[in-house]
């Protein structure tokens, strides 16, 4: 089964999560998706996903807790799971991305997310972080 991890990073008062937009495959270009990536073997999930962060946008995480469910993908030979994480160093930067940004909760609800996301953007709403 293939795993996929990513990052709800949460900074800032009020608080906002960062977002990023899919440069490639072209089919996907254009959607928002919480930055992160596949798990490679023998690799723990945090570890993987503390990496595909760096890789991503050039900063280090600190993990917190799970956000949502498993998350079906891949054409169900996979799942998506999610943590709540925050910034520890370094500025966020669209390395991979066409761009990324800070977005408030109103935001949240009108991005155009990957179409196999829904139920992640739907737990994201629902836990947004509160002062």
């Amino acid at each position: 089964m293939i795993v996929v991890v990513a990052a709800a990073i949460v900074d800032g008062t009020p608080p906002r999560v960062l977002a990023a937009q899919r440069s490639y495959p072209p089919e996907l270009a254009g959607f928002w998706e919480l930055p992160g990536g596949k798990v490679d073997h023998g690799e723990g999930e945090l570890e993987a996903l503390a990496r595909e962060v760096r890789e991503e946008l050039d900063v280090e995480i600190v993990v917190g807790d799970r956000l949502g469910d498993d998350v079906p993908i891949v054409g169900g030979d996979g799942v998506l799971r999610v943590w709540w994480t925050r910034l520890a160093a370094g500025q966020p930067r669209a390395v991979e991305h066409a761009q990324v940004r800070w977005i408030s909760r109103s935001d949240a609800a009108e991005l155009a997310w990957l179409p196999s996301d829904g139920p992640i953007v739907a737990a994201l709403l629902d836990g947004w972080p509160v002062d």
